[in-house]
């Protein structure tokens, strides 16, 4: 089984993928959080530092593009072909309200002419490999067999589905009998995405799918970064390397952030996710999201390490 890691703005940067590589079983992809493009626009210090390939060592990692544009697709994506990368990933995923009102990320899928037209000018023209991360629609799962169409016109290099519709979110269950449709039919390398948070989840999945060997896993692998390793019947998690692998990530953004502020804000982004970690930490969490001053921080760290348990 092949594991990807999934973007997660403001959680998934080059600081937690290193992290998380020196402290976890490695993924065989991480994918960075989304970048959009403009036509005039120059990459930020913050994406040229996600894209940098000395913040990326020994990583295979994919950036990824969010627009409906195809000329700003192309041209941003020969821009980051400069710092050594041979794949793109275009996201049709994203089902953020603000995202969707533009017609990009997931809200591109209601309009399956003009992503055609799209894809047909990006597949034409590129000379690096283009690989997908969709929905299965926009309000209804039936979009999917026209999508699942289209998408089979192209030299896709993945596509990555997770199998809910925009208007999900990322509630009600993955729709697994249309990811069934792409399992039968797509003409593609697939790879699953969607509520793999346990080793149960994972095992349920490959029963009814077994040659599916790709996943990428997001929230499940935030919320519990061994989870791969459980997956593979590795060891078990230990509360010295979960406390190695925080204070890495801790370090480093107190390195290359400005303030207290900037530094916790991270940290507690990191803590919602990871909170069910530890068993009876609740007010431990709580004193957490109240942090103000980074000494006031290390104290709640320290303190839940040494009294709550790890409840995996």
């Amino acid at each position: 089984m092949k594991y990807y890691l999934a973007p997660l703005e403001g959680v998934t940067t080059y600081v937690y993928r290193n992290a998380y590589q020196k402290h976890f079983h490695p993924m065989d992809k991480y994918f960075t959080p989304f970048i959009v493009p403009h036509k005039e626009k120059k990459f930020s210090t913050r994406e040229k530092k996600e894209l940098s390939p000395e913040n990326n060592q020994g990583l295979f990692v994919v950036p990824q593009l969010l627009t409906n544009n195809a000329e700003d697709f192309l041209k941003t994506a020969k821009d980051i072909t400069q710092f050594g990368y041979d794949e793109i990933n275009l996201n049709l995923g994203c089902p953020s309200g603000t995202v969707v009102a533009k017609n990009k990320g997931s809200g591109f899928l209601a309009f399956p002419e003009e992503l055609d037209r799209f894809l047909d000018e990006i597949y034409e023209k590129a000379n690096f490999k283009i690989s997908i991360k969709t929905r299965i629609g926009k309000e209804d799962p039936e979009e999917f067999y026209q999508l699942l169409e289209i998408y089979n016109k192209y030299p896709v290099e993945e596509l990555i589905i997770h199998p809910r519709v925009q208007t999900d979110y990322y509630k009600n269950t993955p729709n697994w009998e249309m990811f069934d449709e792409a399992y039968k039919h797509s003409k593609n390398p697939l790879c699953y995405n969607g509520d793999i948070f346990t080793v149960e989840n994972y095992n349920e999945f490959h029963k009814r799918f077994k040659n599916i060997d790709t996943i990428m896993l997001g929230r499940g692998i935030i919320a519990n970064p061994a989870l791969v390793n459980h997956i593979e019947g590795e060891e078990a998690i230990s509360k010295e390397k979960l406390l190695s692998f925080h204070n890495m990530i801790y370090e480093e953004y107190q390195q290359i952030s400005s303030g207290d502020r900037n530094v916790l804000f991270k940290m507690k982004e990191l803590w919602f996710y990871m909170a069910n970690l530890f068993e009876g930490s609740e007010k431990m969490m709580k004193k957490i999201k109240k942090s103000e001053k980074l000494k006031d921080y290390e104290k709640v760290v320290q303190m839940l390490f040494e009294t709550c348990a790890l409840s995996l």
